[in-house]
Formats: C-alpha cells, sequence, structure tokens
C-alpha cells in the first residue's frame, strides 16, 4: 500500500472526489481503519471524552497526543495522519514550535490549531518552518467556556461573513486542510467552494470535500451522540463493514444526508 499524503487529498479536491476521515486513538483500531480503506485519521483531542471520560478535551495534553500518535502511526504506517495541538498548546510561538516538533516526530502528517484569523501569524511561522497545519473553525472545543456549550456556529449573517473572511485569511497565512465543524450546510458550501485547499467537515452537511467522524460514534458506542452522527455498526453488525459502509456512504454522497446536517 503506497503512503497517502497531503497532495493526494488536494487531487481529490480538484477531481470532485468526496474522501472520509476518521479519529483513530491507537494501533488496533488505526489498522483496521487503513486495511479498510480509510487514508486520513485525526489522533484528536477528543479523547479527552471518549478515551479519558471527561466531560471535554481540556485537559488532555500535548505528551498525551504524541502518545496516542505513535501508536496510531504503528497501525497505519502509510496513511495521513492529522495531529491535534491540545488546549494551550500553541499559546507563544515558543510553545508552538516545540509542540508542532514533538508531534511531527511522534508520527503527524499535519497538526491541527482550533482558531480563527488571529492565528495568521502563527501558521505562517509553522509554515516557514516546515510544519503543515490544518485549521478548525465553526465550533471549536477549546473554546467551550466562551460559547457557554456545543452549539451551532454562523447561523446568522454576522457570524457566517465572520467565517467565511478567517477561512480565506488562513488559507493566505499557509493552512493547508480546514476542519469545519457544526455550521449549516449551505455556509459549508460556500467556504467549500472559495477555499482552494481540502475542506473536512464534522456536522457540516455533505458539500465539503471529505467527512470527519468520532470512531465512537460511528461505532454507536457514544452516550447521547451529536446529531450529525450516525452509527454504522448497527446497519452492519462487523467493524470491518460498518467502516466500508462509512467510506462508501461519503463517496457516495449519501452521508451525511439531510437528517445528520443542520440546514
Amino acid at each position: 500500500m503506497k503512503s497517502f499524503f497531503l497532495s493526494d487529498l488536494f487531487s481529490f479536491k480538484k477531481n470532485n472526489h468526496k474522501f472520509a476521515a476518521i479519529t483513530a486513538y491507537d494501533y488496533s483500531f488505526s489498522k483496521l481503519f487503513s486495511k479498510q480503506g480509510i487514508n486520513v485519521m485525526l489522533v484528536g483531542d477528543s479523547l479527552g471524552m471518549t478515551i479519558q471520560g471527561k466531560s471535554n478535551t481540556l485537559s488532555v495534553t500535548i505528551n498525551q497526543i504524541a502518545y496516542h500518535t505513535r501508536c496510531v502511526r504503528k497501525g497505519a504506517p502509510n496513511s495521513f495522519i492529522i495531529a491535534d495541538m491540545p488546549f494551550m498548546s500553541f499559546s507563544t510561538l515558543e510553545k508552538t514550535y516545540s509542540n508542532a516538533a514533538t508531534l511531527i516526530k511522534s508520527g503527524a502528517n499535519i497538526i491541527k490549531i482550533e482558531g480563527y484569523a488571529w492565528l495568521c501569524e502563527t501558521i505562517r511561522m509553522l509554515t516557514e518552518r516546515s510544519v503543515p497545519v490544518c485549521g478548525h473553525i465553526g465550533l471549536t472545543p477549546q473554546a467551550i467556556n466562551l460559547l457557554s456549550g456545543y452549539k451551532i456556529q454562523g447561523r446568522d449573517q454576522k457570524t457566517a461573513d465572520k467565517l467565511i473572511k478567517d477561512s480565506i485569511e488562513l488559507e493566505k497565512a499557509g493552512m493547508k486542510l480546514l476542519v469545519l465543524e457544526c455550521v449549516p450546510s449551505h455556509l459549508a458550501k460556500i467556504i467549500t467552494k472559495k477555499l482552494s485547499i481540502p475542506v473536512i467537515g464534522i456536522g457540516a452537511g455533505s458539500e465539503t470535500d471529505g467527512q470527519l467522524i468520532v470512531m465512537q460514534d460511528a461505532l454507536g458506542i457514544t452516550n447521547n451522540p451529536p446529531k450529525f452522527t450516525k452509527n454504522f455498526l448497527i446497519q452492519t453488525g462487523n467493524l470491518n463493514d460498518a467502516i466500508s459502509l462509512y467510506i462508501q456512504e461519503v463517496e457516495n454522497g449519501i452521508y451525511p444526508d439531510q437528517k445528520h446536517s443542520f440546514i
């Protein structure tokens, strides 16, 4: 199996080929996902909730992300791995450089940072130092205390315009991928069309270039799963078929449908 690179995702966007991504945290599942054809995996700070049982992601450390990144890379040596920069791990440039280097050395192909246009200088500086950056806007879980809960973003014209403007500014700064979380489908479509980089949606409708799902949601083992998630295991009865079905539905534009989107 050949290695998967950032350039492959740009080719997918150019050719209107939708792709499936999934969170992964260990060797066994990353190996299974890779075998079934998942080329893009996120080692997310969601592990604070899915693995550690916390109520949010804020306590996750850079060393924990690095540990899980090494595990995932071991199971999926040829996959494209995104690793999260957890809460306050990029509060200064010096800290950002050190923590980003830790994740790249642990096996990540690209690091993911939550935030808006205020990150432009950080992204420029990382890009100059050969660290690719994936942005993350919309619902940003690390800002949970400012957002007062996990709520849909961009529902009014003012916030929608800001999301569009900031996504363009982040791309100009050097951002190579964008995760767009919990926004109305029409807004996600606008942002995806305006950017030349691939956009990965999670709770952002079917018009993004790729889709991301938390593995526990896809396998039906999450308490009170978000509206935009789907239990693929209950439809198939085994893990391999569940992941294959997820890939097929994403590539064919079946998932997410209106039931799993915000209109």
